[in-house]
């Protein structure tokens, strides 16, 4: 094939202009085909175009050949010769030495290439549509992983902003228990006035006979106040005390969840990163199907 080139083939416009014809010729017929053609180039040489096909698809076709078949006719080749402008001598010598190749052999040839090739490109198409199948499904996964992480870190935040109201309204609870039980105290201290003041008024009662009898009568009602005033105090202190306890309690179990939800929102912030990093490898590995 060299030879005939350098000296005379492709070395003049119509010469070039011959050869890409003869070669569109052939690759439109092994694309109709869908199979090797074996075919007469214009200088009077063996061609074949063998298609490659993807999902029956042409997506290029395999030129080769350049060779003869039988001893070639001087005649033709220097007519060949006149017509595409070259020397004759020169072109004829050239044609002396192409190699020559039975027509079978041509057409086995062809159709090896045409075997391997095909089966190469669509196991490799195979392979890109499987990795991009892959990386398709990968990226919607991680997508829809991503959009479920900032959700939650978003509920994470709100529950957090939440846990802090809940502590500062039972901080106010702690702070208005500690008032009552000051007002407690107060209602004891007064009670414990009271009691003493029915006791002083019963004596006075008791020294005054008949007279202060009825003025006993108040004096033990008094008294009666007093101690029912002082079992009150008891009872509400105790239940202030159950609901400091209860508050205490909230406020550990509060700062526990605190305590989680940041330790989840740092791990979702992790996962996020995780995410994104394989995100990142995911259109990495779909643009690799696309090269």
């Amino acid at each position: 094939m060299e030879p005939l080139r350098s000296k005379g083939s492709r070395t003049t416009e119509c010469g070039d202009k011959r050869c890409a014809e003869s070669h569109r010729k052939g690759g439109e017929e092994a694309a109709r085909t869908g199979k090797p053609v074996v075919y007469e180039c214009h200088a009077g040489l063996i061609d074949f175009a063998a298609p490659i096909m993807v999902d029956g698809q042409l997506i290029g076709t395999i030129l080769g050949g350049q060779v003869l078949t039988d001893v070639p006719n001087e005649a033709k080749y220097r007519e060949v010769a006149k017509e595409i402008g070259v020397g004759e001598d020169g072109f004829v010598e050239a044609v002396q030495e192409i190699k020559k190749m039975s027509h079978e052999s041509i057409e086995s040839a062809a159709m090896v290439l045409f075997i391997v090739a095909n089966n190469m490109s669509n196991t490799t198409y195979r392979q890109q549509q499987k990795l991009k199948n892959v990386a398709d499904t990968l990226s919607d996964g991680l997508g829809q992983i991503s959009a479920t992480m900032e959700e939650l870190a978003a509920s994470a935040v709100i529950v957090s902003d939440n846990q802090e109201l809940l502590n500062s309204e039972i901080k106010n609870v702690n702070i208005v228990t500690g008032k009552i039980d000051v007002v407690m105290d107060f209602i004891k201290d007064v009670a414990d006035e009271t009691r003493l003041l029915g006791l002083n008024a019963a004596i006075e009662a008791a020294r005054a006979g008949e007279a202060g009898l009825g003025f006993g009568v108040v004096a033990q009602e008094i008294r009666k106040l007093s101690a029912d005033s002082k079992e009150t105090v008891g009872k509400i202190k105790a239940l202030t005390t159950s609901i400091k306890e209860s508050v205490d309690k909230t406020v550990f179990m509060g700062n526990e969840t605190t305590n989680t939800i940041e330790q989840q929102t740092a791990a979702i912030e992790e996962v996020t990163a995780n995410v994104m990093e394989i995100s990142s490898l995911a259109e990495q590995l779909n643009d690799l199907t696309k090269a």
